[in-house]
C-alpha cells in the first residue's frame, strides 16, 4: 500500500521520513508538496541530486506528489495567477521526473463563495491551464490526477469525470479521496463502481459529517468493509493511499490503519 507522508508536514522533511519509513518495511510513498516537507524551488540540482541518491539507497519509492491546492488556482478569473500556478505544477513535474514518480495530484481549483464567477467561464480557464500542463506531463511521462476536494469547484466524482471526459487525454485521471466523498455526502462505493476507469488513485482515511477529517479508519462514516469490495472488483489494490493525518505519532497511525484494514478484509503490505 502506498503511504503519504502529510502527517510530517512539520516535523520532517520528505526525503527523511521516506527513507525512515522503508526501515520499517514501508516501501511506497506519496509525498505532499508544501515548505518546509518538500518545495522545488528551495531544492538546488545538487540537493535534488542527493535526494535521488538516498531515496535508491534506502530502496524508498515515490508513486506520487501531490502538487496542492490552498496555494494555487489553476481556475483563477486572473490569467497570471493561472500561470504562477501552472509553472508551480511543471516544477513539481520536473522533481516527479527526477524522482520516478507517475503521478502528480493537483486541485482543479475554485471559485469564489459569493458572487461566484459564471461555470462556463471557470472551467474555460481551468482547460486553458490543462493546457499548458499536459504537454509537459507527456514530456515527463506523468499523469495529471484531479483530486475531489471539498473546497473546489467540481468536488463530486462525476463533476470531476466530466472534465477529465471532456480533455480527453490519457495522461489526465482521478485522484478518488474517500473521506472527502464522504464529507459532501457521497457514498464512496458508488462512485468507485461507477468511475473506476477514470481514476488513478484511492486515498483512503475516514471521517465524519459534522467536521472534516482524514481520521483514523473506523471513526467516521466510511464503510471500508464494502469500500474494500469495490476496490479489489475494480483492480485498484496496488492504487490505494493511507491518508490518515496525525501529527502525534504518525508511525503508529499507519501501523493501526493498516491493522484496521486487514482485519475487514484488505490485502494490504507490509
Amino acid at each position: 500500500m502506498i503511504i503519504n507522508t502529510f502527517s510530517y508536514l512539520w516535523s520532517a522533511h520528505a526525503v527523511d521520513v521516506m527513507c525512515d519509513l522503508t526501515s520499517h518495511r514501508y516501501r511506497v510513498f506519496e509525498v505532499p508538496i508544501s515548505s518546509p516537507h518538500c518545495w522545488p524551488d528551495e531544492m538546488t540540482p545538487a540537493m535534488r541530486k542527493e535526494a535521488r541518491k538516498r531515496l535508491q539507497d534506502c530502496g524508498a519509492v515515490v508513486r506520487s506528489l501531490n502538487a496542492g491546492g490552498y496555494d494555487i488556482n489553476l481556475a483563477s478569473p486572473a490569467a497570471n495567477m493561472r500561470r504562477k500556478s501552472t509553472d508551480h505544477i511543471k516544477d513539481v513535474m520536473d522533481l516527479a521526473f527526477e524522482w520516478g514518480a507517475t503521478d502528480v495530484v493537483i486541485s482543479p481549483g475554485t471559485r469564489r463563495p459569493m458572487i461566484s464567477p459564471p461555470l462556463p467561464l471557470t472551467l474555460g480557464w481551468l482547460s486553458e491551464s490543462l493546457e499548458r500542463l499536459l504537454p509537459r506531463a507527456r514530456q515527463a511521462g506523468v499523469r495529471l490526477l484531479l483530486e475531489n476536494t471539498p473546497y473546489c469547484f467540481r468536488p463530486t466524482l462525476a463533476e470531476m469525470a466530466g472534465v477529465v471526459n471532456d480533455v480527453g487525454d490519457e495522461t489526465l485521471g482521478i485522484v478518488y479521496d474517500v473521506a472527502n466523498a464522504a464529507f459532501i455526502g457521497e457514498d464512496p462505493v458508488t462512485g468507485l463502481l461507477a468511475h473506476h476507469a477514470a481514476i488513478g488513485l484511492v486515498h483512503v482515511s475516514d471521517t465524519t459529517i459534522a467536521e472534516w477529517g482524514h481520521d483514523p479508519i473506523g471513526t467516521g462514516v466510511v464503510d471500508f468493509e464494502s469500500l474494500g469490495k469495490a476496490v479489489q472488483a475494480t483492480g485498484k489494490g496496488k492504487d490505494v493511499v493511507l491518508e490518515i493525518i496525525r501529527e502525534k505519532d504518525p508511525l503508529g497511525e499507519i501501523r493501526t490503519g493498516l491493522h484496521a484494514l486487514k482485519k475487514l478484509g484488505w490485502t494490504v503490505s507490509p
